[in-house]
């Protein structure tokens, strides 16, 4: 079998020794707590890749905080961690966002056979299945063919002409939570507010109580309201720095969704320029 968009721990614990299993724990206010995470229980095999050191490019303070990395980077990433084309590769956190970046990058070089682990590590654990403190199964570096991209990356310069009325036809979807979208609470990044014309859509409000992922059918009956007669492919998803962001397009696509973009650079990028226009207050 093959999973495209999310994983339950049940099925997972049968086909693990089939899969290539990534951790990729993040926090934001403590950079090196991934790590620290992984070395005190992850789940048998996993193997642990960082944020801001592997799945982000270089940081010049006009790209964003998590510039993405070229294609090229990041096949070359997967590969060093063993992924092949016939491999299933699952990919797991605790909040819910960092698995989503990998997930989208995967599937941007063209890799479908990609997962989130719904509900996490701690789906995992209530399920009972076994953490291990070993390091992950080291595999030969594998081989990725060049296959042709199943996620859509825009430029600043895209969603500049679509905030500017230029591309009428497009839409922006902030997955930040409502006040930072509103401009009222912003402790990360040096302006408050959003980018104009952008609809909100937090990106918690795509999981239950629990942590796993609503069913598809309340997905898509949201997004579906949220969207107005939007098509998918219109839609361009933002965030903070384009992480949290993959979560509403992971949620898409869960639901039936496809063909929505990531802007990568998201507000921190956005922001950095104080030539690009920026809305405060709720959505329009």
């Amino acid at each position: 079998m093959t999973w495209t968009t999310l994983i339950s721990a049940d099925e997972l614990a049968q086909v693990i020794d089939h899969c290539l299993v990534v951790d990729c724990r993040y926090d934001l206010a403590n950079p090196k707590a991934g790590a620290h995470a992984y070395a005190q229980g992850h789940i048998p095999s996993a193997v642990f890749v960082d944020m801001d050191t592997q799945l982000s490019a270089a940081k010049t303070g006009r790209n964003g905080r998590h510039p993405m990395l070229p294609a090229e980077s990041v096949r070359a990433l997967l590969e060093s961690i063993g992924l092949t084309d016939d491999l299933q590769l699952v990919v797991y956190d605790v909040g819910g966002t960092a698995s989503g970046r990998l997930w989208w990058m995967a599937r941007w070089v063209g890799h479908a056979k990609v997962a989130v682990l719904d509900g996490g590590l701690k789906a995992w654990e209530r399920a009972r299945f076994p953490v291990s403190t070993e390091p992950g199964r080291v595999r030969p570096a594998g081989k990725l063919s060049v296959r042709p991209a199943l996620a859509k990356l825009v430029d600043v310069g895209t969603v500049e002409a679509t905030a500017r009325g230029q591309r009428s036809q497009q839409v922006v979807i902030d997955a930040r939570a409502a006040d930072r979208y509103r401009g009222e609470n912003e402790t990360i990044d040096p302006i408050a507010g959003h980018i104009p014309g952008s609809l909100n859509r937090p990106w918690s409000q795509n999981l239950r109580e629990d942590g796993r992922y609503k069913p598809a059918p309340a997905l898509r009956a949201e997004f579906d309201a949220l969207l107005a007669g939007h098509a998918p492919a219109t839609v361009i998803n933002s965030c903070g720095s384009g992480v949290s962001a993959c979560n509403n397009l992971l949620a898409m696509a869960h639901a039936g969704l496809d063909g929505a973009a990531l802007y990568g650079g998201s507000w921190s990028e956005w922001c950095s320029d104080p030539t690009r226009p920026v809305a405060t207050g709720p959505q329009p």
